[in-house]
């Protein structure tokens, strides 16, 4: 990995005045110091450097000491910085200045100076914070981490369907390992809300774009998936699910329907209140993906459509044309519209819903089984 980064020719610039006037000011007092405990509190200063500069670049930086350990930038701010091939010195700080991880670019450059970081900045990725302090920046910038792996987690896919994906990606991660790894953590203490000993995953793996290291083990996939999913539970949430007395893992079993079911997001709150309304008159649910979901693999996927009047009749509990109430647990992975859909339901008298015949993905709701039938396509 290459490391040196190219520096200006004259790295102070415009600023050797300001220096110079700091210089006269603080030299005095330097001198007083003396250069080892000066090192002693800036750190072991670039070898390279004349000795001017340095007593120079050492007197500014021990006059602004305290920033040195100061959070460097906004304390929200939090990115994946890059570092190119052929960036100079100044283009790195100046880029950390336009992100807000950095306050005070000038300070950061005289301190890459002083110390000889600016010629070890390694190409690559860096996590930064807008809390780190310029000395923990400076340092970190010596080392970079692995790129990182992007994976995104689409809303509305089943567990195995998660598994499929990963096994492809670029992580080292086989189906069967990520399987595995599901069915390890639900006999740990790793569990989100909602979750006992007894349950699968399934619906907690929230959908997202990640982030991971190359090397991440499947567990460290999984976990990062579910800290995600419990993170978005606020207190609002609950008690959205609490009104509609719902456990969470039934909130969830819920939401996963609404997402399968859902074309079109702002339908969401209306499907997921004709289906509360049914479940409160103890109608049977009956939602096709439900069906999907009892049938298992398919050729060329998971989700079988159109269903025939057979697969209707399956006997599995998770088919709602047959059994009344919800099923016994999630059937895909939600996103946190739908869970807000569940949260925060519309509020209608519907008790019916039907794809609309023009193939735009709408539904046409109804509030009588008659009315239902009207709406079915000629």
């Amino acid at each position: 990995m290459l490391k040196s980064l190219k520096r200006p020719a004259c790295l102070l610039g415009a600023a050797a005045g300001m220096l110079i006037i700091c210089g006269v000011i603080w030299a005095v007092g330097f001198v007083a110091l003396g250069v080892p405990q000066a090192n002693e509190r800036l750190g072991r200063p670039n070898p390279d450097l004349n000795p001017s500069m340095r007593t120079l670049l050492s007197v500014y930086l021990l006059a602004n000491e305290a920033a040195l350990d100061e959070p460097a930038g906004a304390a929200e701010v939090s990115i994946d910085f890059e570092v190119f091939e052929g960036d100079l010195a100044s283009d790195v700080v100046d880029r950390l200045t336009e992100s807000g991880v950095v306050r005070n670019g000038f300070l950061l450059r005289n301190y890459l100076r002083y110390r000889g970081f600016d010629y070890s900045v390694e190409v690559g990725h860096y996590q930064l914070t807008g809390e780190m302090t310029i000395r923990q920046i400076a340092d970190a910038l010596q080392t970079a981490i692995p790129a990182a792996t992007a994976f995104t987690v689409v809303e509305g896919l089943r567990l195995e369907e998660i598994a499929e994906r990963i096994a492809v990606s670029n992580l080292d991660i086989s189906f069967e390992e990520f399987l595995a790894a599901c069915d390890e953590i639900t006999r740990s203490s790793d569990l989100p809300v909602g979750l006992t000993d007894d349950s699968s995953l399934e619906g907690f793996l929230f959908p997202d774009t990640y982030f991971f290291d190359p090397e991440a083990s499947a567990r460290d996939v999984i976990l990062a998936m579910l800290d995600n999913f419990e993170s978005k539970l606020d207190a609002e949430m609950l008690a959205g699910f609490e009104r509609q007395g719902l456990s969470v893992y039934e909130a969830v079993t819920l939401a996963s329907i609404v997402e399968r079911e859902a074309v079109i997001p702002d339908e969401r709150p209306l499907i997921a209140s004709v289906f509360l309304r049914r479940l409160s008159l103890d109608m049977k649910l009956e939602a096709d993906p439900t069906v999907q979901y009892a049938l298992g693999p398919q050729t060329g996927g998971w989700w079988k459509a159109p269903l025939s009047h057979s697969d209707l009749e399956i006997d599995s509990p998770y088919n709602t044309y047959r059994y009344a109430g919800l099923p016994p647990g999630p059937i895909a992975n939600p996103g946190a519209s739908a869970l807000n859909a569940v949260a925060f339901p519309a509020d209608s008298s519907y008790l019916y819903f039907r794809a609309l015949c023009d193939g735009s993905g709408r539904h046409a709701f109804a509030e009588t089984y008659e009315e239902h039938l009207e709406n079915a396509c000629p």
